[in-house]
């Protein structure tokens, strides 16, 4: 080989590895935005605040529900791969979070709100998903449902599924901005619907009284304008310069606070156009 083609085939070598090394740091800094927008939908959805007992460490689970004829807890969800979710697939996390559907097949009791998170864009899944696998491995067993009718989860969750279910069909892309926005956060992504409507004693929320607020929920009060709404969500701080207590208050605290002022905006904007329902909140 002469001269020429050695320099020919040294250009062609270093041309591919550069491509390469440029492949990888787009590839890399994908990922890296792909888990930065998961972990703002991670704070949009209240830093599933559900899966962390107050004053406890973070995502391990075993806060308890109170369920008919029982109580159930919620779930690990931390990277461990023996109590967790690291040994999870992605395809059996999303099946989780949208179907209701375990690793091993089994049903999950629809105290997890899987239902409204069927209607989460793909692409916000995704993301989510993305970001759920930075979350630091801690080892911390599950706590069993306790229950006091014999195989409660294998009957009555297909039962009260195929009764009172109600599943969603994802939008194809995530809305971006106004009224669709704030009802799309709302509804499939903060869950704004599982504090603040009534549920009777089987646990099936009253449509009738969607948003309408509930006797233990943090708005009892009537919210004055979209930048009241807005400046709760994202500092707690209610029109009469008074804070929210409670699980309001853990929310905000574990993601709202997080949340763009324009998103926040935008659940005002879908909040206050929701019709009026009389419903006397004590």
């Amino acid at each position: 080989m002469g001269i020429g083609s050695c320099f020919a085939a040294l250009r062609s070598g270093l041309f591919l590895f550069s491509a390469l090394i440029a492949s990888s740091a787009v590839a890399h800094a994908q990922a890296n935005d792909l888990v930065a927008k998961g972990q703002y939908i991670f704070a949009l959805a209240a830093g599933c605040a559900c899966h962390t007992p107050p004053k406890e460490t973070f995502h391990v689970g075993a806060r308890a529900f109170p369920i008919p004829f029982g109580t159930v807890y919620s779930t690990n969800i931390t990277q461990d791969k023996a109590t967790g979710l690291g040994a999870w697939t992605d395809q059996q996390i999303h099946d989780a979070m949208v179907k209701g559907i375990r690793r091993d097949g089994s049903r999950i009791l629809p105290a997890m709100p899987y239902e409204a998170y069927s209607g989460m864009a793909e692409e916000d899944l995704k993301a989510l998903i993305a970001y759920l696998r930075t979350l630091k491995p801690v080892r911390k067993e599950n706590l069993r449902p306790k229950v006091h009718v014999s195989l409660f989860r294998p009957l009555v969750t297909p039962l009260w599924l195929k009764l009172f279910g109600r599943f969603s069909t994802p939008p194809s892309k995530t809305p971006q901005s106004g009224v669709e926005r704030g009802r799309y956060l709302v509804e499939h992504v903060s869950l704004c619907g599982d504090c603040h409507t009534p549920r009777n004693f089987l646990m099936v929320p009253n449509r009738a009284l969607h948003l309408a607020g509930i006797k233990k929920g943090p708005f009892g009060e009537e919210m004055r304008s979209r930048n009241d709404i807005a400046e709760l969500l994202l500092t707690g701080t209610k029109p009469d310069l008074d804070n929210v207590q409670g699980l309001m208050a853990e929310l905000i605290e574990a993601g709202y606070k997080n949340m763009k002022k324009e998103d926040a905006l935008a659940i005002a904007d879908y909040l206050k156009s929701v019709p009026a329902i009389k419903n006397k909140v004590e």
